[in-house]
């Protein structure tokens, strides 16, 4: 794949391979063993979800959703793109009706990012705050991640989408095309106008005008 080392690509077949023998195994009828699917990948579509829907509470719920949908339809699936690819692309439909839900409401009480959301298979944990930082250290990144995340949510959906799968998980233009089913130069017209619009919000929002 562009800009990825031989070794980086190495380590990513054999964790793509390993992946197809867990969803071989379930779709043979071990279901229990899609709990390692759900711990494998639970953290990266719980980003995604994050940065679509920007709230904790909706992103967990959207995940929860998504590895519903996928296990229930675990056994359509035929390889042709990776796991991790054809997960993504459920969990960004579901983030995206989501969003659709949302948009109007401001302010959201429920659960805590760092509570557990159950599903039929196992728990879908989120994220706990790191212990090696200082609280100082922890608040500063958290108030600069609160801002970058402020610019994310005046993005048209369009331009979301492909900031947060090129530039933040870092998928390659093929997978986004596979994800997303939209032509390569499509994607970097998008991710161009993404960029942009980020560096104008950014420039605002930390008072570098």
């Amino acid at each position: 794949m562009t800009g990825m080392s031989k070794r980086e690509k190495e380590k990513k077949d054999f964790t793509l391979d390993d992946d197809d023998h867990y969803v071989s195994l379930c779709q043979k009828g071990n279901t229990n063993v899609f709990q390692v699917l759900v711990e494998r990948h639970q953290k990266k579509m719980l980003n995604i979800a994050y940065r679509i829907t920007g709230d904790y509470e909706e992103a967990c719920e959207t995940v929860q959703e998504a590895f519903l949908s996928a296990f229930k339809a675990l056994k359509k699936f035929r390889g042709e793109a990776a796991f991790s690819t054809w997960l993504t692309g459920i969990t960004m439909n579901h983030a995206r009706n989501r969003l659709k839900k949302i948009k109007s409401i401001s302010h959201y009480e429920g659960i805590s990012i760092d509570d557990p959301v159950e599903t039929e298979t196992g728990q879908v944990m989120c994220d706990h705050p790191t212990q090696d930082e200082s609280i100082l250290e922890q608040l500063e990144k958290k108030e600069l991640q609160a801002k970058v995340q402020e610019c994310i949510g005046t993005l048209d959906d369009e331009f979301r989408e492909v900031l947060v799968l090129r530039d933040i998980q870092e998928f390659s233009y093929d997978e986004i095309h596979d994800i997303l089913n939209i032509p390569e130069g499509t994607i970097k017209s998008r991710l161009f106008r993404a960029r942009e619009a980020m560096k104008n919000c950014l420039r605002h929002v930390l008072g570098v005008i």
